[in-house]
């Protein structure tokens, strides 16, 4: 097998997960292009493994710790994106800007707020 070939794919595969990184303005899409790049470093790592016919496979084991970070980051992402949905009621990056109470973050906001009070609903 040529090496080309699984290098090329792996090329898209990552090049695919920056842009999805860079464009999106969800952060559950943001962690799956993050995990899209991972997954072409593993692709990457077991194709020189098997080019380079490594005795000790030193390419498919770090794919295995690189899969097991993977998992751990994903949890700890979702468990994040959760909890400032939670707080904020929204997934957009735009609008989660900082993790403080959402009420100081907009001032502007609360006055203008605070001004619609005295207003009847129609």
């Amino acid at each position: 097998m040529h090496l080309a070939y699984p290098v090329v794919l792996a090329a898209l595969l990552f090049s695919t997960g920056v842009y999805g990184v860079l464009a999106r303005r969800n952060v559950v899409l943001v962690l799956m292009s993050v995990e899209l790049m991972l997954n072409a470093v593993n692709l990457n790592l077991v194709a020189f493994d098997a080019w380079l016919r490594d005795s000790l496979h030193a390419g498919q084991a770090l794919t295995l710790f690189t899969i097991t970070i993977a998992a751990a980051e994903i949890g700890l992402g979702l468990a994040i994106v959760l909890l400032l949905f939670r707080a904020r009621g929204t997934a957009d990056i735009d609008k989660v800007t900082a993790l403080g109470d959402p009420s100081e973050d907009a001032p502007e906001a609360a006055e203008a707020e605070s001004g619609l009070k005295g207003q009847a609903v129609a």
